[in-house]
């Protein structure tokens, strides 16, 4: 598997349509599908909301780890404002300056784009803020070309 190459950039907030839990590490694995379920149940009812325009795909999945708890928001991106919708409720991911990878293939390999983030801040006495989150790219039918994009703010 190729290395995870990290940078820092400066990213502007961005808005998403979520469900929040305060949880923990073992049971996220079978909770987070339901959260999105439910926030997917909400926004195929408001095409207005949707973060793209034209055939396919509308949203992005989103997940941001607000801290190690882990308190999480499970949700996609969206392009425009909405009122709270049961638990679905309007939020965004932090703007700001952000150490970056991209983690291509299965799913598996997530743990290593993460530690990939954690090595370079120590490396590079980067001090990580708190927050962290991934944006998936649309599904595939290759494992091989799923794209998921890792974000950590910087203190």
């Amino acid at each position: 598997m190729p290395e995870h190459v990290v940078t820092v950039v400066t990213v502007p907030p961005r808005a998403t349509a979520v469900v929040a839990q305060t949880t923990t590490w073992e049971l996220f694995p079978q909770l987070w599908k339901p959260l999105l379920d439910e926030v997917y149940e909400f926004v195929r009812t408001r095409p207005d909301l949707a973060s793209e325009t034209g055939p396919g795909p509308k949203w992005q999945n989103v997940m941001l780890y607000k801290d190690d708890r882990p308190a999480v928001e499970v949700g996609v991106l969206v392009g425009a404002p909405f009122s709270q919708h049961g638990r679905v409720t309007p939020s965004h991911v932090p703007g700001g300056r952000a150490a970056t990878t991209l983690h291509r293939g299965n799913y598996t390999g997530l743990g290593a784009a993460h530690d990939a983030v954690h090595r370079f801040a120590d490396e590079n006495a980067m001090k990580l803020a708190g927050p962290s989150w991934e944006i998936y790219g649309h599904a595939t039918p290759d494992p091989r070309d799923i794209e998921i994009e890792i974000f950590y703010l910087l203190g």
